[in-house]
């Protein structure tokens, strides 16, 4: 197997931003500032989001999709702090379980549905052939504030409550365009969750600045493995102690934006401790990394990368020596891929409604056979049930609840209905459904993979 070694400059030398912490801590300081800038982007006028906007500024609320503009280039600046900068979860806790999303998740979820209708739909056979996300794709999303409403503002970003729900809602609307390109845009929010959730001040400051600004940088989460029956609790990647630094070896494999990560949240186990999380950037030496053409998701450039002998100081183990919570680790990665099949799932539904209605057989619309009018009736009982386990495990997230059993159940359930749901929508469509003519064998592919990907992001 052929690898290409990629040889990065240091990215990561930087200069103190600690003056930048101001004001604008305040929350409606950053909300205003948040729509000032978003106002002037062209993406508002470009892609219908000025009924939205209007509305955000009658109503005066707290922000729910909006980027501002940043100053940082990717990790060049480095924020020094005293202690970690960990962004508040939701503290009241509603009395009746209810899912109802706020305004803020229905503007949020409208926001990402018109840009996946916009701007992902019309560039994703391309993306799909090349198997390449385009840039112009990925810097629109990051615009919008997928990975800047995440992390705090004293470090770059936007945000003023951590909201797994609302990343889970917006990862869902996006995945209705598709999911491998849902994937690839979720990747660097995924490592900058990760960073606010479980890093250590350092860490934080060294890499957060660069997540958060102008534009899109290219990071993932490395922890699926190619070896069948792959357990992320029974990891085969390996990190040895030597001194004062570990030592990786293994491979990883259904890695997003591979060939082209800045950098890497690798998971290795520790003989003794257990799972534990890395930051490798690309640049390391004996980390290789080469393009892995797949069947689905293929917009999200997924690729294998090979850790041989990568030394990295222990200052790189994600939480130094508290570590990450793993558990929780797993369990929001599990949620999170269930939103892209609830997106993706979703979108098979809503095309073949329309094409039952339209297409005719014996003079009557195929709709009317029973046969079909059942199975679709099947897919949209699947869809609804997944999405209500989801936004469960999302929920019970938001208020700090332990959600390992409902993050199991939740990814279960997508693994093996949106298969089905792939399944279902080639057969509905016969013939048509077996020819690129259609995007239903697209959908088919890429809900193979939620089968595959038992992790691999983090909301």
């Amino acid at each position: 197997m052929n690898y290409i070694q990629q040889h990065d400059g240091d990215r990561f030398a930087g200069v103190d931003r600690e003056s930048e912490v101001n004001v604008l801590n305040q929350a409606m300081g950053i909300s205003l500032r948040l729509l000032t800038k978003v106002a002037g982007s062209p993406l508002i006028e470009r892609y219908g989001l000025n009924e939205p906007l209007n509305r955000l500024l009658r109503q005066g609320t707290e922000v729910g999709f909006e980027a501002a503009s940043k100053a940082a280039t990717a990790f060049k600046k480095v924020v020094k702090q005293d202690k970690p900068a960990r962004v508040p979860t939701a503290s009241d806790k509603p009395k009746l379980f209810d899912l109802t999303p706020t305004e803020e998740q229905e503007m949020m979820k409208e926001t990402f549905e018109r840009l996946a209708e916009e701007l992902i739909l019309p560039a994703i056979e391309k993306a799909d052939e090349n198997c390449e996300a385009p840039d112009e794709v990925l810097n629109a999303i990051h615009e919008m504030g997928l990975v800047s409403l995440t992390i705090p503002a004293e470090l770059g970003g936007d945000s003023e409550t951590r909201s797994p729900l609302t990343n889970l809602i917006a990862l869902e609307a996006l995945a209705k365009g598709d999911l491998g390109m849902a994937l690839a845009a979720a990747a660097p929010l995924s490592v900058a969750a990760a960073l606010v959730d479980f890093g250590t001040a350092d860490q934080q400051g060294k890499y957060l600045p660069g997540l958060a600004g102008e534009e899109f940088v290219p990071a993932a989460i490395a922890l699926i493995e190619p070896h069948p029956g792959f357990d992320p609790y029974q990891l085969r990647t390996r990190a040895h102690r030597k001194g004062s630094s570990f030592v990786l070896e293994g491979r990883k494999s259904f890695v997003p934006l591979a060939a082209r990560a800045q950098l890497f949240l690798v998971a290795a186990d520790v003989p003794g401790a257990g799972p534990r999380l890395f930051l490798v950037e690309s640049g390391t030496p004996g980390l290789e990394v080469r393009n892995s053409p797949s069947m689905g998701a293929r917009a999200a450039e997924l690729g294998e990368i090979k850790l041989n002998s990568v030394e990295i100081d222990e200052s790189a183990l994600l939480g130094g020596d508290a570590g990450a919570d793993y558990n929780l680790f797993i369990a929001r990665g599990r949620t999170a891929i269930s939103a892209l099949a609830v997106g993706q799932s979703q979108a098979v539904l809503d095309y073949v409604i329309p094409y039952a209605n339209e297409r005719e057989a014996f003079g009557e619309p195929i709709s009317h056979r029973q046969a079909v009018a059942f199975t679709i009736a099947d897919i949209a009982i699947e869809v609804e049930s997944m999405r209500v386990l989801m936004l469960r495990a999302g929920a019970r997230t938001e208020y700090g609840e332990d959600i390992v059993r409902e993050a199991h159940l939740a990814y279960l359930l997508a693994a093996q209905k949106s298969m089905q749901i792939g399944s279902h929508g080639v057969q509905l469509l016969g013939g048509h459904g077996f020819v690129k003519d259609h995007p239903v064998e697209r959908f088919y592919r890429n809900l193979r993979a939620v089968g595959i990907a038992d992790g691999g992001l983090y909301l």
